[in-house]
């Protein structure tokens, strides 16, 4: 079975690769903007906070091989914040 859903990548984006990794060719950018953002320190990421805003610039998480089941596992959580109301 094809698991091509699971990994995209945009050479001809002009960020591309948006951060500093080892192998470029394995580099996802499927979640090019991570999901996880709103799980604010329950992400699984390596973010840090700057002038109180979190700071994911050293995060390669959404971007590695693995990253969609990793992703995928927390949407439950993301889709629970989500539905709440104030």
């Amino acid at each position: 079975m094809s698991e091509n859903y699971k990994f995209f990548q945009n050479k001809k984006c002009e960020y591309f690769p948006c951060h500093k990794i080892e192998n470029e060719k394995d580099f996802n950018c499927l979640f090019c903007y991570c999901p996880l953002y709103m799980l604010k320190d329950k992400c699984g990421g390596n973010f840090k906070y700057t002038n109180g805003f979190k700071n994911c610039s050293d995060c390669t998480l959404p971007h590695e091989k693995g990253s969609y089941e990793y992703i995928m596992s927390k949407m439950k959580m993301v889709s629970k914040i989500g539905s709440e109301r104030d």
